[in-house]
């Protein structure tokens, strides 16, 4: 009996000790259209678990606005062939992202376009950041 009771044990302690795959909604977004925006970079946080561009974005006032692009987190970049020196801040960037479901100035990043002339960073080569 004292045998079932810690073989009982030992599986619920391996149950509650293995990792757990979380799953990040995109409920925030109107992910069923893509709006397009071209803009500067005032900041990249390449962070788990989401990657974050901010971006100035000239609009219809006479203010800039600033853009918060959510995107998968390093690994996932880095999976979509994307490198660190890839975008950098002051690159100018075209994006096509899915709009917050709020209309607040903020998107899921689907796909960047770097347009900082830099072959070698892939200047004019859109890649997938979601």
């Amino acid at each position: 009996m004292q045998l079932r009771y810690l073989a009982l044990a030992v599986l619920c302690a391996m149950a509650t000790a293995s990792p757990v795959n979380a799953h990040h909604s995109h409920n925030n977004y109107a992910t069923v259209d893509f709006t397009m925006l071209e803009g500067t970079v005032k900041e990249v946080h390449l962070i788990n678990p989401h990657s974050w561009i901010y971006m100035e974005v000239k609009g219809t006032t006479p203010e800039p606005e600033i853009w918060a692009l959510e995107a998968t987190g390093p690994r996932g970049l880095e999976g979509n062939g994307i490198k660190r020196e890839d975008v950098k801040v002051g690159d100018t960037i075209k994006v096509r992202c899915h709009r917050s479901r709020d209309n607040s100035n903020g998107c899921l990043l689907g796909f960047v376009t770097p347009m900082h002339g830099d072959m070698a960073r892939g200047h004019g080569v859109e890649k997938e950041w979601d």
